[in-house]
This record gives C-alpha cells, sequence and structure tokens, in this order.
C-alpha cells in the first residue's frame, strides 16, 4: 500500500455540510481533504426542494440559520455562481384555524432572531396572493426567505473548496477509518490512504455508521422526500410556499415549472430512491387545493433522494463525546440545504479556534448517549475501525 496522504483535516461526505467546512478551512489556510463516494452534491444536498427558508425552523437553530441567511446573501462571492438563489419570500398556508393558532404562536416566540414574520388572515392573503386556494385560511410570511436550485450549488461549495486549496476526491469511498493516539488514518475502496489529526463526519444519511464505530450510537433512520416538476406554465407564483404540519411544498422558476414535493418515496438499494405513486398523487392532489392554477397540470420528471432523520428533528453537529479530533455534521432532517453553510463553518471554526462561535449544545451527539457510570473504560483509541460491506459507504 501507498503512504498515507497527510491532511490537518479529513471530511467524510461531499455534500454541502462537509463541502462548506471543506471552504472554510482552506479559506483559513488548513490542509483539507474532501471524500465523497459518490460525487459531489450528488444525494440529499443535490436533490432537495431548493428551500432556503428559517421559517418554521426550531428556535435551537435559529442563531445558526441566521448566520446562514448571511452567508447565503453573499453566495456569488462565496462559491462563485448566483446559484439561481432568489430572496422571494417563503409563505407558510394554514389549513385550519389550529393550524394558523399555530403560525401566530411561532410568530411571537421566534421574535427577537430577525425573521419579521408577516401575519395575514384569510382576506389579506387572497388579496396579496391571489393563487391561494379557498382551503388556506391564512398564512405567515417570511420575506427575506427563498430558494435556490440545488443542482447547481451544493457541487458549487465543493467546487469553491477545492479552488481555496482544498483537495476534493470522488467516487471514493471509505472502506476503513483508525485511530492509533494521534491522528486518524482513512482508506478508501482505491486504496488510497489518509491520515490527520482531525476527521469530520458528514456523510448524511449514513454518517450513523461511522458515529457508531466510535461507540456513539444515534438512532437515526433514512427518509425518501417524494418530489417532482411540472411543465412550463405561466408565472403565477412568486413566493416559495410550505404548510402549517406539512404535506406539500411549492415553488415556480423562472421558466415557468413548477418544483413540489410532499410524503415519502422507498428506497431501490442503499444509495438510490424513488417517489412512491401515492406520494405522487397526494402531491398533485393537494396542489390542486392549495393552488388553483395547478389544476391539470402534467408533472414532467419525479424523483427522491435519501435524508436522515432523528427522533426530535434536531441534526448531530458539533465534537463526538467518545473520540477527540472526530466532529460530527449530520441528520438534518431535509432542511440542511439552507443551514448547510453555517453548519459547514461551524466545524471549521472547532478545527481553527476550539470552538464555534454560535452554541451547538442543543445539537451534541451526547443526547441519545446512556450516562455512563464513572468508572467506565472509555473506548480504545487504537481499534481499527472498518466499515460493514453491503452497508452504504460514505
Amino acid at each position: 500500500m501507498s503512504q498515507p496522504l497527510e491532511f490537518d483535516a479529513l471530511i467524510i461526505g461531499g455534500g454541502i455540510v462537509g463541502s462548506s467546512a471543506a471552504l472554510f478551512l482552506a479559506r483559513a489556510g488548513k490542509h483539507v481533504a474532501l471524500l465523497e463516494r459518490d460525487f459531489f452534491g450528488s444525494h440529499s444536498s443535490g436533490v432537495n426542494y431548493g428551500g432556503v427558508r428559517r421559517q418554521g425552523r426550531p428556535l435551537s437553530q435559529l442563531p445558526l440559520s441566521q448566520r446562514a441567511h448571511s452567508l447565503w446573501g453573499d453566495l456569488k462571492n462565496l462559491i462563485g455562481i448566483d446559484g439561481e438563489y432568489l430572496r422571494s419570500g417563503h409563505l407558510k398556508l394554514a389549513r385550519s384555524d389550529h393550524d394558523m393558532a399555530a403560525l401566530v404562536a411561532y410568530e411571537q416566540t421566534s421574535r427577537g432572531f430577525g425573521l419579521d414574520l408577516q401575519l395575514l388572515d384569510h382576506a389579506q392573503l387572497r388579496l396579496r396572493f391571489p393563487w391561494a386556494g379557498d382551503v388556506a385560511v391564512g398564512a405567515s410570511l417570511c420575506a427575506d426567505d427563498g430558494h435556490a436550485n440545488p443542482r447547481l450549488v451544493s457541487p458549487a461549495f465543493a467546487v469553491a473548496a477545492t479552488r481555496a486549496g482544498a483537495q476534493g476526491f470522488e467516487q471514493a469511498a471509505v472502506t476503513q477509518v483508525s485511530h492509533d493516539g494521534q491522528a486518524f488514518a482513512v482508506r478508501t475502496a482505491d486504496g488510497r490512504g489518509f491520515r490527520a489529526p482531525w476527521l469530520l463526519n458528514c456523510a448524511g444519511a449514513w454518517a450513523a455508521h461511522l458515529a457508531s464505530q466510535f461507540d456513539e450510537p444515534v438512532p437515526m433512520q433514512s427518509g425518501h422526500p417524494a418530489m417532482l416538476v411540472t411543465e412550463p406554465l405561466p408565472m403565477f407564483m412568486d413566493v416559495s410556499t410550505g404548510v402549517e404540519g406539512g404535506g406539500i411544498y411549492a415553488r415556480q422558476v423562472a421558466r415557468g415549472n413548477c418544483v413540489l414535493g410532499g410524503g415519502q418515496g422507498f428506497a431501490l438499494d442503499p444509495t438510490r430512491a424513488r417517489p412512491g405513486q401515492a406520494a405522487i398523487l397526494d402531491i398533485l392532489r393537494n396542489a390542486a387545493e392549495l393552488y388553483p392554477p395547478l389544476a391539470g397540470a402534467q408533472a414532467i420528471r419525479t424523483w427522491s433522494g435519501t435524508e436522515g432523520y432523528l427522533p426530535d428533528r434536531e441534526p448531530v453537529l458539533g465534537a463526538s463525546s467518545t473520540q477527540p479530533g472526530l466532529l460530527h455534521g449530520f441528520g438534518f432532517a431535509g432542511s440542511g440545504f439552507q443551514i448547510g453553510p453555517a453548519a459547514g463553518e461551524a466545524l471549521a471554526q472547532i478545527v481553527c479556534e476550539g470552538a464555534s462561535r454560535i452554541a451547538l449544545d442543543a445539537f451534541s451527539i451526547s443526547r441519545f448517549q446512556p450516562v455512563k457510570p464513572a468508572t467506565a473504560v472509555p473506548p480504545r483509541a487504537d481499534n481499527v475501525i472498518p466499515l460493514l460491506r453491503g452497508k452504504s459507504q460514505p
């Protein structure tokens, strides 16, 4: 075997979180390797709906989401393209008085975070957004939220990282990880070896496999959101939309196509997923009720991906509780696209400064670990950790 390549940090996973971390580390002068088993941005970071929203997030995420909002505002300088990013506004619709009360409560509790939410009753909604269906009794508008094209943005973060000096390795499935007490050693399927004192676990829905090898199991489950895009239609929708309580979300792009999502698909194998027929039919039915101009529209493409969901719908972000030098950034439950750049920046700050500038306590992986007796023996640091054959690899 060849001698391992030496780095300051190794990042497993080339989605938006891992690529953002690589970008900020490289900008700070760190020698970084970004390892992706397929192609950069090819999984959930590149096949999601493209919503860039703060509205509706748990309050615990809003400081990080606000930082991400600032980074998105400078996107072209950050990654070299605009990524079709548009601050169109995000409109969350309520289909019942109960749902509207939830929007009112969220507006009250989120004050002070800079969202500047505008509550609209039924008459105000119809006046401002006449295309909204009568099934909507009101809405909440976050005027500075918006959307972007994930197929452009997510790979562009990895490209920007390599321009800044990071080394990117695509089709580099990780087969083995070890720690000898001084540094991590990683091997990939093509026989390459890598070595660094820092390892960032940003492997998305597959990150739990690596975390468990360091005695940090997490109850993460995979989800497969159903997505579709319609034929080009006359322009009618100028905001990105969602629904209180979930069920459907939609936006219209400059070409007239409407991108819609909702419900769940199913896995074909560890790396591929497909939307279920029932989910697609539900999306189209709900769309006709909430967005009457979509009635009769033809879906020209459907797709799905694989996302990681933890029971509390909060991500794991920050330092390992068992292994110094190991950092985690995964489990964003389908809402990592907007917050991803700030999550990557926070991980880079831990490496460069010893701590994130935004508190990450709420996202610690230790919340899933049982309290161990004081006499417990810590896991050995020099164990070689082969990733399971037959499982999806980062």
